[in-house]
């Protein structure tokens, strides 16, 4: 216990308060004296580390003055020795329900007063001492949790950041394919939309609805090796023409496979059967009806709509109603007819999407 402590003395007797006074200061504790309750309880905030109460006080006596004193947040811990005349079991008890820690009985003797009051101002110190550790503790709890809070949020922030920008870069992909049309980055905004839109009414889960949004667009990756000639011709292809036209599937399954990337894979398995046919009359496999990826049969009704109502190279788009039904006459054929069924359900929110992304208007 460091040696030196503020005790407040409680006492209407000036012979009282001196004489404890120069107990105390024997001690080498600093005393500081008062008359009654109502001075103590005005002094609490100066701080003290023990009370010395007097019991028999006029106006306000000891056991109010206790009350008082755990009343106090200043004395809700503070030790209180109660210096007293009475000798009664009643009376003791009264003050241990008002808050005293301890007794000394009148006259005071030099020899019990220490040690009573060494053994609550010992215990008073380390109760202060583990409240100035928890303090510091939960102060540097505080601090590593902002530290780690700031971290964390950096490293969300590096993380969506990188995100974006891998998704950036897929998208970029798909706009590179499609640069040389017209129709620029709109086409494949829509078409990712529109198998978004078919994935929710099919009841797929929503992160793989994320998956076809965000990997559809890669369908056409493969055209990036197919000839300008070819691929911007105004006219009908030949068949030669056609069969170079159709490797832009396999090309972009070359392109796309080998990745780790669950986008880049799903992206390569859009761009190798979103041509297939539900009749296996389509390229480059000539799978049929479930062999057909579900992703690749999804992609297959959004970009041949989209593809019907855009202008191309050789034709002016078509109607929404005669893409509508050309859509119907491949059903069972061309088309998955779940998958069809589900865009004629969902044909108000395709019309949202194809409204939002009209040619040169992508966002």
């Amino acid at each position: 216990m460091s040696s030196s402590k503020r005790i407040l003395v409680v006492d209407d007797e000036e012979m009282n308060r001196d004489l404890i006074e120069a107990l105390l200061e024997d001690f080498g504790h600093e005393a500081e004296l008062v008359e009654g309750g109502e001075e103590a309880l005005a002094k609490l905030e100066m701080g003290f580390d023990l009370v010395l109460l007097d019991v028999m006080m006029p106006g306000m006596d000891g056991f109010e003055v206790a009350r008082r004193i755990r009343e106090n947040p200043h004395g809700k811990d503070l030790p209180i020795i109660m210096v007293t005349a009475l000798s009664d079991r009643e009376d003791r008890v009264r003050a241990v329900e008002a808050g005293a820690n301890d007794f000394i009985a009148k006259p005071v003797d030099k020899m019990e007063l220490k040690v009573r009051m060494d053994s609550l101002l010992n215990m008073k110190e380390a109760r202060d001492d583990l409240k100035g550790y928890m303090e510091k503790l939960e102060e540097t709890v505080m601090d590593r949790i902002k530290d780690l809070r700031e971290a964390l949020m950096k490293m969300s922030d590096a993380q969506r950041k990188t995100n974006r920008a891998y998704l950036d870069t897929i998208e970029r992909l798909g706009i590179a394919a499609e640069y040389k049309d017209e129709d620029t980055a709109s086409h494949i905004f829509r078409m990712s939309n529109y198998c978004a839109i078919l994935a929710r009414g099919l009841g797929l889960m929503p992160d793989e609805v994320q998956t076809i949004l965000r990997a559809s667009p890669m369908h056409d990756v493969g055209k990036i090796g197919i000839p300008d000639a070819i691929l911007l011709k105004p006219g009908k292809l030949t068949g030669e023409e056609f069969d170079v036209m159709k490797t832009h599937a396999e090309n972009g399954c070359r392109i796309l496979e080998g990745s780790d990337s669950e986008l880049l894979e799903a992206g390569m398995l859009i761009a190798i059967s979103h041509h297939e046919k539900w009749d296996g009359s389509g390229y480059p496999k000539g799978l049929a009806g479930e062999e057909i990826p579900l992703w690749g049969r999804i992609s297959a009704v959004a970009d041949v709509f989209d593809a019907l109502t855009s202008k191309r190279p050789y034709k002016e788009a078509f109607s929404n109603e005669k893409a509508y039904a050309i859509l119907k006459e491949g059903r069972g054929k061309h088309f998955d007819p779940g998958v069809l069924d589900v865009f004629f359900k969902q044909l108000e929110e395709i019309l949202a999407i194809q409204d939002k992304y009209r040619a040169g208007q992508a966002k």
